[in-house]
Formats: C-alpha cells, structure tokens, sequence
C-alpha cells in the first residue's frame, strides 16, 4: 500500500524517499471533469490532502511498530485510521453524498490514533500523531 502512495503522491518533506505535493490535488481536480460535469469540489482540497498525509504517516508508523510491544493501541490504532483516511479521501474526491459522515469518523479515528501514537518517543509515532491531529481539524471542518 505505501508504494501505491509513493507512486502517486511523491515525497513528503519530511521522509526523503516520499513527496506529498500540494499541486498533486489541484492537477487532479482540473482533470476530473466528465461529461456530466463531475469535478473534485475546491472545498475539499485541503481534506484529501489531509487524509492522504495522515494515511502515509500512519502506514510508515504502523510498520515501524510491527513486533514492538505497545502498552496501547498503537500500532492497531494506526490501521484503523489509515483504512478511515483513505476511504474518506476517496469519499471526497467522487462527492459522495455521505462525505459529511466519512468526515466525522474519520476525524473520531484520527483523534483516537493521536492520542495513542502521542503516547510514544518515537519519532514516527509523534509524526503519525501530528498528521493525525491535523487531519482530524480538517474531517471536522468538513463534517460541519
């Protein structure tokens, strides 16, 4: 799944090997026009971008914490919330009529996996909960 992201994302500023580029979004919301006028709404932008980085963060974290003992739910929390992002990018970026209730678990799991991951020195997991946190402000924004 993360060379799906990689692919498709390029690198993130802060892991060398994987770009998130804000471009990315925008050059996918002018070509997303059918016939039936179908595009990306502008005002999701910032959401899927959200979601995607959260996704990548908690994939990285996730893999990094395989076979360490975790007195919490990190890394299972890390799952759930790279499963919710996804979906939830997806669920914006074809307008689902549901966007609002993908947004608001979304934000639930994001909160969740922050919480836990934050509970952790590593600097994945605080990374992962940064992007969490961020993340869960942009669904909630959305959910609204």
């Amino acid at each position: 799944m993360l060379a799906f992201f990689q692919e498709s994302l390029g690198k993130l500023s802060y892991y060398p090997s994987i770009k998130l580029d804000e471009e990315n979004v925008m050059h996918h919301e002018s070509e997303c026009k059918d016939e039936k006028g179908c595009v990306v709404n502008q005002d999701y932008a910032a959401c899927i971008k959200a979601c995607q980085t959260c996704a990548i963060d908690c994939e990285i974290c996730l893999t990094a914490m395989l076979g360490q003992s975790s007195p919490n739910d990190c890394p299972l929390c890390c799952y759930e919330c790279l499963e919710i992002c996804i979906q939830c990018a997806r669920a914006l970026a074809r307008g689902s009529r549901f966007a609002k209730e993908y947004c608001a678990l979304c934000a639930t799991v994001c909160e969740w996996c922050a919480e836990q991951c934050s509970q952790h020195n590593m600097d994945h997991c605080q990374r992962c909960a940064d992007s969490c946190r961020v993340c869960a402000d942009e669904c909630r924004k959305m959910a609204h």
